[in-house]
C-alpha cells in the first residue's frame, strides 16, 4: 500500500474502533483540566463553578458539530490545519493554524509532564524535590511517551484505555466520597449557588473570565480527528463517538465541581494545587491520600501521552500535504508508525519542558498551570473559530460519499464566540497574550525558513503543495 500523497510510504495502520475512540477522546478531555484547574475556575467566578463548565461545554459541541462535518467530509489526519489547507489553500495560513494546534498539544503534554514528575516524587516521598530534579524526572517521562508513540497507535491507545479507566476511577473516588460526605451532612451545598465579583465586576464579565480557563479542561476531543486515517469507518463512528464521550466527560464534571465548592472552602479550594485531592481529604480524612495521588500520576501522564500522539499525527498529516517537509511525513515499515513526526514533536516538548522550568525558577509565584493552560485555550479558541469559517467556506466542495451535515447556523455561532474568548474582554491574564504572541512568532520564523526551502527545491514562489489537489493555490 502507498500513501494517497504519491509516496511509496506505508499508510497507517487502522487500529481503532468505536470503543477504543471513545476511551480516545474521555482519556484526553479528562487529565490534567479537571484534576488541576477546579480551583483556578472557582477563583474566577466562585463557587457556581458549574455555570462556566457548562458554557464551556456548549460552546465544545457546537465546536464538535463543525469538527465532525470535516472530518466525516475528509477523513484524513491533519485535523484544522488539512481543513484550513483545502478552504484557503494559503500556505502561510495553513502553516499558522497546524503550528498553533501542535503548539497547544505540546505545551499541554510538557506541562503534564511537569506535573507527572512532581506528583511521582511525592508519592515516593521526595520532599521539596530540587528544580533540577523534577526537570529531569519530566524529560525521562517524554522520552517514555515517544517510545510508546513509535511502538504502535495500537499499543498507544490500549495505554490509553488503562490511563482513562484510572481517571474515571479517580473522578468516581471523588463523587463517591463528595455523595457520602454530603448525605451524612458535611459541607456547605449553598456555596454552589455564590458568584463572587471582583470590585466593580459584572456577574457577566466573572462568569466568561471562568469560561475562558475552564474551556481548557474540555479541549482534547478535537485531537481524535487527527486519528481519521487509523479508525475503522471514520465517518459513520465518529459523531456518535465524540458526543458521547463529550456528553459523559460534561456530566463528570459539573458534578465534580458542585462537589468540590461543597466540601472545600472557596479561599483554600482556589489556592490550592491539588484541588481533588483537598476535596477527597475533606470528605473522608481516612482515605489513603497516596492512592489518591498516584491516580492523579496516571491522569497527568495519560494527557501527555494523548497529546503528544495528536501532535506527531497533525505533523505526519500536513507533511503528506505539503505543508511541512515532506521528511516530517515518514512512516517506521515494521511498525508503521510516523517516526520522524514523533521524534521533531518529542525534541520540541523537551526544548518547552527545559524553558518552563527556567521561567518557573525565574518567578516562582506565578501559576504555571493557569497561564499555560489559559494560553492553550487561548490559541485554540482562535483555531476553533477558523475551524467554523472552514466549514462555511467548504459548503461549496461537495464529495461523493455521504457525511454528518451541522445546521448553517451552528459554524457562525461558533466563530463568534470563539472569537469573543480569544479577545481581552474575558479578562484574561496578559501573560497569556505574551506567551502565545512568541509562540505564532516563532512559528512566523519556521514559515519564513520552511517557504525558502521549498522556493529553493521548486525554483518557485508557490507553496500550497498537496497531494490531495483541493487547494486553491
Amino acid at each position: 500500500m502507498t500513501a494517497s500523497g504519491g509516496t511509496d510510504q506505508p499508510e497507517l495502520k487502522r487500529a481503532i474502533g468505536t470503543k477504543l475512540l471513545l476511551l480516545f477522546i474521555i482519556g484526553d478531555v479528562l487529565g490534567t483540566g479537571i484534576y488541576a484547574l477546579t480551583g483556578q475556575v472557582a477563583g474566577r467566578v466562585g463557587g457556581a463553578v458549574w455555570i462556566p463548565f457548562l458554557v464551556a461545554f456548549a460552546v465544545a459541541m457546537v465546536t464538535a458539530a463543525s469538527y465532525l462535518e470535516l472530518v466525516t467530509k475528509y477523513p484524513r489526519a491533519a485535523g484544522a490545519a488539512l481543513y484550513t489547507h483545502k478552504a484557503f489553500g494559503i500556505h502561510l495560513v495553513t502553516f499558522m493554524v497546524a503550528f498553533t494546534v501542535m503548539c497547544s498539544g505540546i505545551t499541554s503534554a510538557s506541562t503534564a509532564s511537569r506535573a507527572f514528575s512532581s506528583n511521582v516524587l511525592t508519592v515516593f516521598g521526595v520532599e521539596a524535590p530540587a528544580p533540577l530534579v523534577v526537570t529531569l524526572v519530566a524529560l525521562l517521562f517524554m522520552v517514555l511517551v515517544a517510545l510508546v508513540n513509535l511502538r504502535g497507535v495500537g499499543e498507544s491507545v490500549k495505554a490509553n484505555v488503562v490511563l482513562t479507566l484510572i481517571e474515571l476511577s479517580g473522578l468516581l473516588i471523588v463523587l463517591g466520597v463528595g455523595a457520602w460526605a454530603i448525605l451524612g451532612g458535611q459541607g456547605d451545598l449553598s456555596r454552589a449557588t455564590t458568584i463572587d465579583l471582583a470590585d466593580g465586576q459584572t456577574p457577566f464579565a466573572a462568569v466568561t473570565a471562568a469560561t475562558a480557563l475552564a474551556f481548557f479542561a474540555l479541549v482534547g476531543f478535537e485531537d481524535s480527528v487527527n486519528m481519521a486515517e487509523e479508525t475503522h469507518d471514520p465517518v459513520r463512528t465518529f459523531p456518535k463517538v465524540m458526543f458521547t464521550a463529550l456528553g459523559i466527560a460534561m456530566v463528570l464534571y459539573l458534578l465534580v465541581g458542585v462537589i468540590s465548592v461543597t466540601l472545600v472552602p472557596l479561599d483554600e479550594l482556589s489556592e490550592g494545587d491539588q484541588p481533588l485531592l483537598q476535596v477527597v481529604s475533606a470528605g473522608a480524612p481516612g482515605f489513603p491520600l497516596e492512592v489518591f495521588a498516584l491516580v492523579t500520576v496516571f491522569a497527568v501522564a495519560n494527557t501527555a501521552l494523548l497529546n503528544m500522539l495528536m501532535a506527531s499525527r497533525l505533523i505526519y498529516g500536513m507533511s503528506r500535504e505539503g505543508v511541512l517537509p515532506r521528511f516530517l511525513g515518514r512512516v517506521l515499515r515494521g511498525r508503521r508508525t510516523p517516526w520522524t513526526a514523533v521524534l521533531f514533536s518529542t525534541s520540541l516538548s523537551l526544548v518547552l519542558i527545559s524553558v518552563v522550568s527556567a521561567v518557573a525558577a525565574a518567578d516562582p509565584e506565578s501559576s504555571v498551570v493557569a497561564n499555560l493552560g489559559g494560553t492553550t485555550s487561548l490559541l485554540l479558541l482562535a483555531v476553533f473559530a477558523v475551524v467554523h469559517i472552514c466549514v462555511l467556506v467548504l459548503r461549496r466542495d461537495a464529495v461523493e460519499h455521504k457525511h454528518f451535515r451541522a445546521p448553517t447556523f451552528l459554524p457562525w455561532l461558533g466563530a463568534a464566540v470563539c472569537l469573543y474568548l480569544v479577545t481581552p474582554l474575558t479578562d484574561r491574564d496578559p501573560i497569556q497574550y505574551e506567551i502565545a504572541g512568541a509562540l505564532l512568532a516563532l512559528g512566523l520564523v519556521l514559515w519564513f525558513f520552511t517557504h525558502l526551502h521549498r522556493r529553493r527545491s521548486t525554483g518557485t514562489g508557490a507553496g500550497t503543495g498537496t497531494g490531495t489537489g483541493t487547494g486553491r493555490g
